[in-house]
């Protein structure tokens, strides 16, 4: 069963959230809330993750990651003075190991249970959709990894001390969001399971939650099918320059809506349990520059790359000065960025060129920014914003052309 992806599931949705409507109206307590929200969680996993060998995928992955961060947050207790990175890198590359070989599968010709990332599905097809279920992979197992390799940098920058197991399958497996984000981090997600929410506090979630979910019928099952429909299946029959262009669009458009459409369910489930789930786009469409779309673009995604990836490699690097100019740091920081998150998303050629071409316009950017203050060939105004962000439109819709896979 595949979260959000037809009608069927939102039937089966109705069993543990009108118990957490009930709950947050009665002003339930933290304690009873999170106890729901652990068992709700357990009990839709089961569901998502049927037949019985994915189930035992799912929890063999879970029992080793929670062992790996045990162990890692003990060594951490145990060794304040010291900040030994090798061990780090070691629990780091233990944590990220069955999500490794998900993503070498096609080259290792097996086959895993994996969500497949924006965009990796056919264009008729939703962009969560599990792929081949064998061996080490389950639904899911992408942004699960996310999660746990946030909380073990956190750990390693002593901002988590403790972790109560409870507590922790929770955030992990917190079913909203569990097969495609938006992406939480552990503190933040604690920080809503321990407080107390008032009954009228509990309403306007509720009231949002409704509005969110009803921006997701209307962009998956309405916007997203109808250019699906109408105009991404013809033009798969066609290829010269013109359906080209217009498939560029097209797409775009159709995953917009598609991926929108899911987080808005995400996020609107998640807030009838009290959890404020980050929301994961912001009119990416509207961006003035690449830097601007990348902040409206699933944002939990790219912030969380920016964050654990991009600001430490350049912090890094100013620190044992690998660089002569910090421009060069931050030009190596987005090629690792983008390339990284071209790689999660698949091996195939069409994600690493897309990964690098969105590395390319970041540095492009940058160049350009610094150039204008320079020498102001770029002005400002209404008319100079709305050029910018037609040609912002063009270079990122170009880009998920190249995603898609249609041009190679």
């Amino acid at each position: 069963m595949v979260p959000y992806d037809n009608f069927s599931f939102f039937l089966w949705l109705l069993l543990p959230v009108i118990p957490a409507i009930i709950l947050g109206l009665t002003q339930a307590s933290p304690r009873t809330r999170s106890l729901w929200i652990m068992h709700a969680s357990l009990g839709m996993v089961y569901l998502i993750l049927r037949p019985r060998v994915f189930l035992a995928q799912a929890a063999v992955y879970f029992i080793w990651e929670y062992l790996i961060i045990r162990f890692y947050l003990r060594y951490r207790q145990s060794e304040e003075t010291r900040n030994n990175a090798l061990i780090f890198y070691l629990v780091i590359a233990g944590s990220i190991l069955p999500l490794i070989l998900v993503k070498l599968s096609p080259v290792l010709g097996l086959h895993f249970a994996a969500v497949q990332p924006l965009g990796q599905a056919a264009s008729n097809q939703s962009l969560i959709t599990p792929s081949e279920n064998t061996a080490l992979g389950f639904l899911g197992i992408s942004y699960v990894s996310f999660r746990i390799i946030g909380t073990l940098i956190e750990i390693r920058d002593g901002l988590i001390r403790e972790l109560n197991l409870g507590n922790f399958i929770s955030y992990v497996l917190f079913f909203p969001t569990l097969a495609a984000g938006p992406i939480d981090r552990y503190r933040r997600f604690l920080s809503d399971l321990q407080k107390t929410i008032s009954r009228q506090e509990y309403i306007s979630n509720l009231i949002s939650g409704f509005e969110c979910i009803f921006r997701g019928f209307l962009y998956k099952f309405i916007l997203a099918y109808l250019i699906n429909q109408y105009v991404l299946l013809p033009l798969n029959h066609q290829h010269n320059l013109w359906s080209t262009i217009q498939y560029m669009y097209a797409y775009s458009a159709y995953l917009f809506f598609d991926f929108a459409g899911y987080s808005a369910f995400a996020v609107g489930v998640s807030r009838f349990y009290g959890i404020q789930t980050p929301e994961n786009f912001k009119a990416p469409f509207w961006a003035k520059n690449i830097k601007d779309f990348w902040n409206r673009w699933h944002i939990s995604l790219s912030m969380w790359f920016r964050d654990y990836i991009y600001m430490r490699f350049v912090l890094d690097s100013a620190k044992k000065k690998r660089f002569n100019s910090r421009y060069t740091a931050y030009a190596m920081g987005y090629l690792l960025l983008f390339g990284i998150m071209g790689i999660w998303h698949g091996i195939e050629w069409h994600y690493i060129i897309y990964g690098f071409y969105m590395a390319l316009l970041m540095i492009g950017f940058e160049f350009l920014e610094r150039l204008n203050k320079r020498k102001r060939f770029w002005g400002s105004g209404k008319a100079w914003d709305m050029l910018a962000r037609l040609l912002t439109l063009q270079f990122t819709c170009f880009g998920l052309l190249i995603f898609s896979g249609r041009l190679l």
